[in-house]
């Protein structure tokens, strides 16, 4: 019987074995991998050098920490839809089914994954009861977010749908990574989701030294997870305080609002960018810290961390706010489990799931941070484990500043190996980022499928507010806080 090929975090494998599956053998498998507990991290579609469309998956297997690998052959026109047995895979096939013009068959629903074209009245569900009403939120909003739709199917104030339109803005950074790497590859990952920098430019220069055989030293590595627990820090901060001024709770706002300026300043005193970019590049980094900057560092750190303690435990000792946070958008872990929820809002609902320990790379082989859960699965619990985050990775930048190894903080990195392919796991800060590169014959990315967490975190959101009162939309969304551009590359 064939087996689909097992691999690991950043393990470059010679594409030709990729097992290849007929198209039904592929389904069966994936379902069968499914079915034994792993989640689909990767599902997408590629050409080969004769145009011929395959289908690849990448699942994971959390406990042992290990990836399988397989594809199908030459698709044509369809092929078996996963999503009716396994509802992980519904945003990838209508992603495949928009990008390449092929149809996974008993698809429930294809709806376009990005709504570029004039939007027709079927491309929504509808109602036709005279007792439902609908409210359509953007996708011009009264901000400076990015567009997106929001629709709502109400019985008076309890939300019995929300439907949930994104891709307003497709910028097509996946098709211009193709026959790189170039030198305007790595900006290009930089901003596919700018609140990400750290994180989604970690993946990346990570498959490239995959591929090339490049070995990046333990400083430079220990940098790279300062400079990505910085990036949680800013993030989570800000969210904290996005969260309490939902609900009105100004004192956790205004000081959230400023301390995540703080963390921001401090990763602008490393790199000289708040946003990190320009920091990681492939074969290592390109600042270093001193005794004198690490100084500096530390002693900012802890008094934004003291400030950030005070502004945050008001929130757990206020009666109003814990009432707003509890028992709002709930999600059991089981519904998690089957949506293939990651970051904050898998952990929030119990679900042991963190790419930092269970597939480990970089400077977290060597220093892992426990993994940060709660159990409600509501609110409550999506701000609470973003706390406990921010707690465990203060620890752990205090503890890299006080031991950084010695040696280069960059070496060269050679081109990038034939005929190779590899998948690159990182924990950004909403979760779980997947970069898979395929190159071909001379070296070149033949394929490049970038997957942002909030790709499979926006269907746990419209779950989460089922039956909710449609005042607590704003509560929700923000303790989710998925990103727009990254769901749309």
């Amino acid at each position: 019987m064939k087996n689909s090929l097992i691999t690991s975090n950043c393990r470059p494998v010679n594409s030709e074995t990729i097992p290849v599956f007929t198209v039904g053998e592929f389904a069966d498998e994936v379902l069968r991998l499914s079915g034994q507990g792993q989640r689909i991290v990767n599902y997408f579609a590629a050409q080969d050098k004769n145009r011929a469309v395959s289908l690849f998956a990448v699942l994971a297997h959390d406990t042992n920490g290990k990836l399988r690998i397989l594809s199908s052959g030459k698709i044509e026109k369809e092929f078996p839809s996963l999503t009716p047995d396994c509802v992980q895979a519904n945003m990838f096939e209508r992603e495949i089914a928009e990008q390449w013009d092929i149809i996974p068959v008993n698809h429930p629903w294809l709806k376009p994954v990005r709504l570029q074209k004039p939007q027709k009245p079927e491309m929504f569900l509808q109602s036709y009861s005279d007792e439902i009403h609908e409210v359509a939120v953007g996708p011009v909003h009264a901000g400076i977010i990015e567009p997106g739709h929001f629709r709502f199917q109400c019985s008076g104030e309890t939300v019995l749908n929300l439907e949930i339109s994104l891709g307003y803005q497709h910028r097509g950074i996946e098709k211009t990574l193709i026959g790189g790497p170039g030198g305007r590859s790595i900006h290009y990952i930089e901003t596919s989701a700018g609140d990400t920098t750290i994180g989604h430019t970690s993946a990346y220069v990570q498959a490239l030294e995959a591929l090339s055989n490049c070995n990046v030293s333990a400083r430079a590595q220990a940098l790279r997870g300062i400079m990505l627990e910085l990036e949680r820090l800013a993030n989570h901060t800000g969210d904290l305080g996005a969260l309490a001024n939902d609900i009105g709770y100004l004192p956790t706002a205004s000081y959230c609002g400023r301390i995540r300026g703080d963390f921001l300043n401090l990763t602008a005193l490393i790199c000289g960018n708040r946003f990190g970019r320009n920091m990681i590049c492939p074969g290592g980094v390109r600042f270093d810290l001193d005794k004198r900057i690490i100084g500096e560092f530390l002693k900012r750190l802890e008094k934004i961390f003291a400030d950030l303690t005070n502004a945050v435990e008001l929130l757990w000792n206020t009666p109003s706010v814990m009432d707003r946070f509890e028992g709002a958008g709930k999600i059991s872990r089981e519904t998690g489990e089957k949506l293939g929820l990651v970051g904050i809002p898998a952990r929030a609902c119990g679900i042991t799931r963190d790419i930092r320990f269970d597939f480990p790379y970089g400077i977290y082989r060597l220093a892992q941070l426990p993994v940060s859960t709660y159990n409600t699965g509501d609110v409550f619990a999506r701000a609470y484990t973003r706390w406990l985050e921010i707690q465990k990775s203060v620890e752990f930048i205090n503890n890299q500043c006080k031991s950084l190894p010695a040696g280069e903080i960059k070496i060269s990195c050679g081109v990038p190996a034939s005929n190779t392919t590899v998948v690159s796991l990182t924990e950004g800060w909403r979760g779980e980022i997947c970069h898979t590169a395929i190159t071909d014959e001379k070296g070149s990315f033949k394929s490049y499928k970038i997957v942002d967490p909030s790709f499979h975190n926006w269907t746990g959101l419209q779950i989460a507010m089922r039956n909710e009162q449609i005042s607590n939309f704003p509560l929700c969304n923000k303790s989710f806080n998925l990103s727009y551009c990254g769901h749309d590359l």
